[in-house]
């Protein structure tokens, strides 16, 4: 159902948001650090390795310090990985004519139009499959960041958008 606030709702909350020229899903990537926190466990996590490798080298285990310094290495290209993922996304907007769907996975951005009138959705099969939105020969699969429990969630309100033509919510039916 349509809330108050320009949202699909049913059961425990909604995915999709009403958009000036329709509607707007925007799936993210879970990432429960902001960018600062991940500096300061970045920061802390260095200085750890450095205290420990300070100490065993002041106590002459001087061969820890290559290591050490490979290990910091390691863990700067982990956090530089998470870094460049971290705005990982995709965002559907459904409009009169067409869905337009914007994958972002680090520096590249693909995007695909599908005629709104051709657009069937085919519900995830089973627990790590993703929605399948397909025109024609056309098939994009989407909801790699939504959790697999909220997935079949996320084809009901496309369904339910794609098949709504004056942008108001059905109050009874198949939200069950």
């Amino acid at each position: 159902m349509q809330q108050g606030d320009g949202t699909l709702a049913h059961g425990g909350g909604c995915l999709g948001q009403r958009s000036a020229h329709g509607w707007r899903w925007c799936l993210r990537r879970n990432g429960a650090l902001t960018p600062r926190q991940w500096t300061v466990a970045f920061v802390l996590a260095g200085a750890a390795v450095l205290a420990v490798a300070g100490l065993f080298a002041a106590l002459g285990a001087v061969l820890v310090l290559p290591f050490a310094a490979l290990e910091l290495v390691v863990v700067v290209l982990a956090f530089a990985w998470m870094a460049r993922h971290a705005a990982d996304r995709e965002v559907l907007e459904l409009d009169a004519e067409a869905l337009h769907v914007a994958r972002h996975c680090g520096p590249r951005c693909t995007r695909v139009r599908l005629p709104r009138a051709r657009v069937r959705v085919h519900p995830p099969g089973g627990a790590q499959t993703l929605v399948a939105l397909q025109a024609g020969t056309q098939t994009v699969e989407v909801g790699e960041h939504v959790p697999p429990v909220l997935r079949r969630q996320l084809a009901r309100e496309l369904q339910w958008a794609l098949a709504s033509t004056g942008g108001v919510a059905p109050t009874t039916g198949h939200w069950g």
